[in-house]
């Protein structure tokens, strides 16, 4: 039979084809914020020629015209959302990540600008400083009157915010700081907005005092201090250019370096600790550490924006390639007369519909994310808990999102052949823009440790006191059985045999050559099932990780030495936690919908979702008992079949994405049959 837009080899479920299904699956996903969201495309849309200007306009002038543009969308008071109403902003945290996310619908350059210029710089001043500084900066900040920019990363430290070599040492003579990059090459680096645009900084530096035995520490701190004045730097401050990069060249990408930048005493950003015109230094919160990550933890919101957007690119993306791949034919594979579309062949299910399924995952588990900042920031909710939740959250989401991104957009990119290769068809630029994002906003690899260091400890009372060491020297302290007890994996254990067949006689080796019953349909895609197995997997690892830094201690290790031996372990550890988290969040999203076909179809997204996910870690599974060979063998063609009854829906889902036709711009890809 000759191929047609909607060649099935399974049926879709009752009412999935419904013609409503992408305006129903669009009102889901754009959810609460649906008019923020819309808002902001609608405003991008007009700009769309900048896509176009990132590859033509001399390095220098697209510079400026990102800049302009960035100053443009804040008048439109979408870029300020996140702030007090009283400072011109819109007073709604949650809205403001939305509107980030949907900024990602264009250049990510503008993206970038938009993050530094009110999520890093004004985010910083929002989180840690006080009415003084708002007063002093939040208006201006808001209507992008001043630029700013975030000077935390250092040439030397990246990571390691804890040693920046950066000091402001206190001079009670002259009530002001003077901030002194320590060493040459201890300079802030990678700072978006240093290099050209930015006037004031937020800088991180070791705060010094005077003591009676010389200057005394009291940790990592920010200022607000100026850099610039009339375009040129001011004195006490040397400013680099980062130069071309990968991506993202819109931004201006500089190095700092401070020689005493004297800067007054209020400069301090002092909601968590201040220091008196006589140079007495105070803090409600006693612990240098603790305090470190209180004022860490306020800036989470950089790595919930960074996810949202990664996500966002991600869709771009998947509605180019599913579009051309339901267009473009090639080869007469079933009628010597016609050739095959691209997306009714088995390998191009298998290659884009498991990734949209996966995008559909992170974009419901980043709504929790989002809900859950919201109520934080809000002040709706006021528990620490539920503060250091959140954090571990937004560490793994943002790292599970960016590793997403970066594979989807490379398998949409080949899946569209050489035409994807061209820079017209917007892949370049995605691939290019989209790669830092897995290091930026924190190493993905630190994130998952971070995660990893949260479970570890269950969120003790020492957690925000623990470096590294201290947390393996406290997981060795635990009694083992305890930790197996809190992760309850014996209980899992039983939970994962009882939805686990008799063996190979159920059937399973039968299920890709021969129809499957009703029965084991019903088994496989079980959600119980797949949460269970994914459950299991994530306490397993978490109580193995457990008892491998317990026996390295007790047999004298170094805990630095041991840490590191189990580094690839604590990984896993994390990495299967978040992943059970998406899950959870996707299955309660079915749950909360109501019946009808936009349910149906998120049924067969959630179940190739997680199919895929087990399949993808087969092996850890066979190892530990928990699949048989037959029972590998069935997810495969189950996960085949869903990608199946997914192809006559694939269009629906991607124009769900509601992404205008000027913004993902691939012309010569989608803009004519095939």
């Amino acid at each position: 039979m000759a191929a047609t837009d909607t060649t099935l080899t399974e049926p879709a479920p009752e009412g999935a084809t419904d013609a409503d299904l992408t305006a129903g699956m669009r009102a889901l996903l754009d959810g609460s914020h649906a008019g923020v969201r819309r808002l902001v495309v609608d405003g991008l849309t007009p700009h769309a020629s900048i896509l176009e200007d990132a590859e033509t306009m001399p390095y220098a002038d697209f510079r400026e015209r990102v800049r302009d543009l960035v100053v443009e969308l804040s008048e439109s008071g979408l870029t300020g959302l996140g702030f007090p109403e009283e400072y011109g902003g819109g007073g709604d945290i949650g809205a403001s990540v939305a509107a980030f996310e949907a900024l990602a619908h264009g250049d990510l350059s503008v993206l970038v600008k938009v993050g530094v210029q009110f999520g890093l710089f004004g985010g910083a001043i929002l989180q840690l400083g006080t009415k003084r500084h708002y007063d002093a900066y939040l208006a201006d900040t808001v209507a992008a009157r001043t630029m700013g920019c975030f000077a935390m990363t250092e040439h030397r430290h990246g990571s390691n915010v804890a040693a920046l070599e950066t000091v402001a040492s206190y001079d009670p003579a002259t009530q002001q700081f003077v901030i002194t990059t320590t060493r040459e090459d201890a300079y802030k680096d990678y700072i978006g907005g240093a290099a050209k645009h930015a006037e004031l900084a937020v800088v991180f530096a070791q705060l010094e005092v005077p003591g009676e035995d010389g200057p005394e520490s009291h940790g990592v701190h920010a200022f607000v201090a100026r850099i610039r004045e009339g375009g040129e730097p001011v004195a006490g401050v040397r400013v680099g250019d980062d130069g071309p990069k990968m991506g993202l060249n819109g931004v201006d990408n500089g190095k700092l370096w401070f020689d005493g930048l004297r800067v007054p005493r209020e400069a301090l950003l002092n909601r968590f600790a201040d220091v008196s015109p006589e140079g007495v230094y105070s803090s409600a919160i006693e612990s240098k550490s603790r305090r470190f990550f209180t004022m860490l933890g306020t800036l989470v919101q950089g790595r919930v924006s960074v996810g949202g957007a990664a996500i966002t690119a991600s869709k771009v993306a998947l509605a180019i390639a599913v579009t051309y791949a339901g267009r473009r034919r090639q080869f007469e594979a079933t009628d010597p007369d016609t050739e095959e579309r691209l997306l009714d062949y088995g390998l191009h299910q298998r290659r884009l519909l498991p990734l949209l399924a996966r995008t559909y995952a992170l974009h419901f588990a980043q709504e929790v994310l989002r809900d859950t900042l919201h109520a934080v920031f809000s002040g709706e909710v006021d528990d620490d808990d539920v503060r250091r939740t959140l954090e571990s959250r937004a560490a793994g989401t943002k790292a599970l999102a960016t590793w997403h991104a970066t594979r989807t957009v490379q398998e949409c990119r080949e899946a569209c052949g050489g035409a994807g290769y061209l820079s017209a068809n917007r892949f370049a630029a995605l691939k290019a823009d989209t790669d830092v994002f897995t290091t930026f906003e924190g190493d993905n690899h630190v994130l998952l440790q971070l995660v990893a260091k949260g479970l570890l400890t269950d969120y003790a009372g020492e957690f925000e006191e623990m470096n590294q060491l201290d947390m393996v020297r406290f997981v060795a302290g635990l009694a083992v059985d305890t930790v197996l007890e809190r992760t309850a994996v014996h209980k899992l254990l039983e939970r994962v045999r009882d939805l686990l067949p008799g063996g190979a006689s159920d059937g399973d080796e039968a299920f890709g050559d021969r129809a499957a019953s009703a029965g084991e349909r019903i088994e496989i895609r079980d959600p119980d099932y797949h949460l269970a197995l994914l459950s299991f997997r994530e306490e397993h690892i978490l109580g193995s990780v457990a008892r491998r830094l317990k026996a390295g201690i007790d047999r004298g290790g170094d805990p630095g030495a041991v840490f590191s031996s189990v580094q690839d372990h604590v990984i896993a550890a994390a990495r299967a936690h978040v992943e059970r988290l998406v899950l959870e969040a996707f299955a309660a999203k079915v749950e909360a919908t109501p019946e009808g076909p936009v349910r149906n179809a998120l049924v067969l997204l959630r179940d190739l979702h997680a199919l895929w996910v087990i399949e993808s870690d087969r092996a850890w599974f066979m190892e530990h008992g928990r699949l048989s060979s037959a029972r590998s063998k069935a997810i495969t063609a189950h996960v085949n079949a869903l990608c199946r009854e997914t192809r006559p829906l694939a269009q629906e889902l991607v124009d769900a994405f509601g992404i205008p036709r000027e913004l993902l711009r691939a012309e010569d890809l989608i803009g004519q049959g095939h």
